[in-house]
């Protein structure tokens, strides 16, 4: 592939002799594996004998290299020992190594074997590229919870083969935060606040520990960010994203998506889902990833400054996000509104264990394809039991639906005389509710759960502690009235 990072960052300078790397992959980075489970790496640079050394300082020689394991210092294979790369006598030379199969960490090692030199462990000198990888990348996009703004203590040290490529165009050993700013080369996704911990490094952790692959991870989110900044065409936050996969190597597995709370008004809720289908076909179709998997987050709580506000919008957004997983091709949506808070908006770096497990559960179960249970809970269908009641069957329900607390009610219903009272609230049958209420029905009903910014608590997956899927106006019609 070409220099991932030739565009951006200043390559390394010529060493004064022997080989010098001057454009592909660097120190740590990961490249994308294919569909075979292996990927195809370039390097290419310079060469430049030592007269000092009279013959033996390479001139009429020949550039070689070979790629190692980083533990033993073992070649892969025979075919990925030291081989000869394309010398040129203008002083440059390339490389390209197929087949490099999937795993790591590897290193590059390169030399300049004079002519004639039957010693090739004694040829000159030559650059190293260390902690190679070949895995699967995956860019994480959104806003702020995203970025990661977890603020409480954590234990989640880095690990070797879960890296990331930094703000400053070069690849890293991955820790907390990942979207840290520092020497940032591309500043319209540069944060106003110092970031925190997030979600992803313990996606990657499992990840990595069920696939047995490297993860390379490409930060992108920007605080506050609308989707209109997400454009596939305008916007600039998706111009970086495709600045950023370039850098890459132009290859991505997937893509983690948190957003919408800078949507939560109106104007931009009631359009949420056709924009952002919009966007993500748009995405797909300009990265060159045409079936890109997209695993989104809906909305978690907000602690407004307006207790007990029930605003719609965010309850159209969480709708919307529902239903993009439904309506688009390898898209999966995980919930976030059990999750804590360390402040009115933002997950707790608690929380953001929690909800790194449930994506790595819908990346392995939607995108590897492993028998894993991710999905959560959402309607299936439902009918009224009477003109007093309804009964509401959901879909993938492991264990049964039940609630942690006895009085909360997250349901809210009306008809065509507007709203209507729950009085009761009954989980039976594993997967279904009746919600009994407290006058007789007119019409058509429609009911929410999970709804405006900060709902009550809602039921869940028993044995999998995974809640339902906030849903908004889900249409109930009542046959018996002729509607």
């Amino acid at each position: 592939m070409s220099n991932p990072n030739n565009s951006i960052v200043q390559p390394h300078q010529d060493q004064g002799w022997g080989v010098s790397i001057l454009s592909g992959p660097e120190d740590w980075q990961i490249v994308q594996r294919d569909a075979d489970d292996r990927a195809t790496i370039s390097w290419s640079g310079a060469w430049t004998p030592n007269p000092a050394l009279g013959v033996m300082g390479g001139a009429g020689g020949r550039v070689q290299v070979r790629l190692v394991r980083e533990d033993t210092g073992r070649p892969l294979g025979t075919d990925f020992d030291w081989r000869d790369a394309e010398t040129k006598d203008d002083g440059n030379w390339n490389a390209t190594v197929q087949g490099v199969p999937a795993g790591g960490l590897y290193r590059l090692e390169t030399r300049l074997n004079p002519k004639d030199n039957k010693l090739g462990e004694w040829s000159i000198r030559g650059d190293t590229r260390h902690f190679l990888g070949v895995g699967d990348i995956w860019i994480l996009a959104g806003q702020s919870n995203a970025s990661g703004y977890g603020r409480s203590p954590y234990l989640e040290g880095p690990e070797l083969g879960i890296h990331v490529l930094r703000a400053d165009g070069h690849w890293a050993l991955a820790s907390h935060p990942l979207h840290d700013g520092t020497d940032s080369i591309l500043r319209a996704s540069l944060e106003n606040y110092n970031n925190g911990h997030s979600p992803f490094l313990h996606f990657a952790r499992i990840l990595k520990g069920e696939l047995r692959i490297p993860i390379g991870l490409l930060p992108t989110a920007l605080g506050g960010s609308e989707l209109s900044a997400w454009d596939p065409v305008h916007g600039r936050l998706f111009e970086n994203l495709r600045v950023w996969l370039t850098c890459a190597g132009g290859k991505a597995r997937g893509m983690v998506w948190y957003q919408g709370e800078s949507d939560t008004e109106s104007g931009k809720a009631e359009s949420y889902l056709e924009r952002f289908m919009s966007a993500a076909m748009g995405w797909r179709r300009n990265l060159g990833l045409p079936d890109l998997p997209i695993l989104t987050v809906q909305l978690g709580r907000y602690l407004s400054a307006h207790p007990g506000n029930e605003d719609v919008y965010w309850s159209l957004v969480r709708e919307a996000q529902r239903r993009a997983a439904r309506e688009l091709e390898n898209v999966t949506v995980v919930p976030a509104l059990d999750l804590g808070l360390d402040d009115a908006i933002h997950l707790s770096s608690a929380a953001n264990l929690v909800l790194g497990e449930r994506l790595a559960a819908s990346a392995l179960g939607s995108v590897y394809h492993k028998n894993w249970s991710y999905q959560s809970p959402e309607p299936l269908e439902a009918k009224l039991d009477s003109d007093h009641s309804v009964h509401i069957r959901f879909t993938h329900v492991a264990s049964r639906l039940d609630t942690s607390d006895a009085g909360a009610n997250p349901f809210r219903a009306r008809d065509e005389s507007g709203e209507i009272p729950i009085v009761k609230v009954v989980y039976y049958h594993r997967d279904c509710v009746r919600l009994v209420f407290g006058r007789s029905l007119q019409g058509n009903v429609w009911v929410s759960c999970g709804a405006g910014e900060n709902p009550e608590d809602l039921p869940v997956d028993v044995e999998r502690r995974l809640p339902i899927l906030a849903f908004h106006d889900y249409e109930i019609p009542n046959q018996s009235s002729g509607a």
